[in-house]
């Protein structure tokens, strides 16, 4: 009997898990950049030229994909710049601050907060200590809209919630759609539809990882 498949979960910070589809799908999120050398054979891949052979000329305004960006980004050899996509420059962290839940996060980007991180791979030319705070501009986004997440996701049971995902990010999605689970998990258990409340099938995959850990 084949084995149930446990979905794979993002990496944590600016370390990515190969195996977890959020991080592959995050990794195609597009940065703007410069290119400070002349790039061969890459226009085709960024959509700037026709032929195969094609290259990108120095100076060029590019939009990389993350994978790429962070493949390309060298220091010491300058062969591209990062920019910092708007979202998270300093006129879009004073709206969070003033109040985080008017912001449609999956409209700006729908993995804000893990591509947020791996903007820390990256020196910023203009202002380097944008990089540094940005852990802490998400961290504050998070917590002023996670309360809300959660109360919504108890307090809609059988109700269509389509209105209230729409704007949350997709790993604000993931923790509402926990909170969904655990209230349904709970009805079901107090109308006695359930013989036993059971561990958060997270907690489940999180030991057997755990596990697999040791054993390794």
């Amino acid at each position: 009997m084949a084995e149930a498949y446990f979905p794979v979960g993002p990496g944590l910070g600016m370390e990515e898990n190969f195996l977890s589809l959020d991080d592959i799908l995050m990794s195609q999120e597009k940065l703007p950049g410069r290119a400070e050398s002349a790039l061969p054979r890459l226009a085709v891949l960024l959509g700037q030229g026709a032929g195969s052979a094609e290259s990108i000329p120095e100076g060029s305004k590019l939009e990389i994909p993350l994978w790429l960006a962070k493949g390309l980004h060298d220091s010491k050899r300058r062969i591209i710049s990062v920019e910092l996509p708007k979202i998270y420059r300093e006129a879009w962290r004073t709206v969070f601050s003033a109040d985080a839940n008017v912001v449609d996060l999956h409209k700006m980007g729908p993995y804000y907060y893990g591509f947020g991180s791996q903007l820390l791979n990256f020196e910023n030319p203009e202002n380097p200590e944008i990089a540094q705070t940005d852990s802490v501009c998400s961290l504050q986004t998070f917590i002023a809209r996670f309360r809300r997440i959660m109360d919504s996701s108890q307090n809609a049971y059988n109700e269509d919630t389509s209105a209230l995902v729409a704007r949350l990010d997709e790993l604000e999605r993931a923790l509402f759609q926990v909170g969904q689970k655990g209230l349904n998990d709970f009805q079901c258990w107090e109308k006695g539809q359930a013989s036993q409340i059971t561990a958060s099938s997270l907690v489940q995959n999180y030991g057997k990882r755990k596990l697999a850990e040791v054993d390794g």
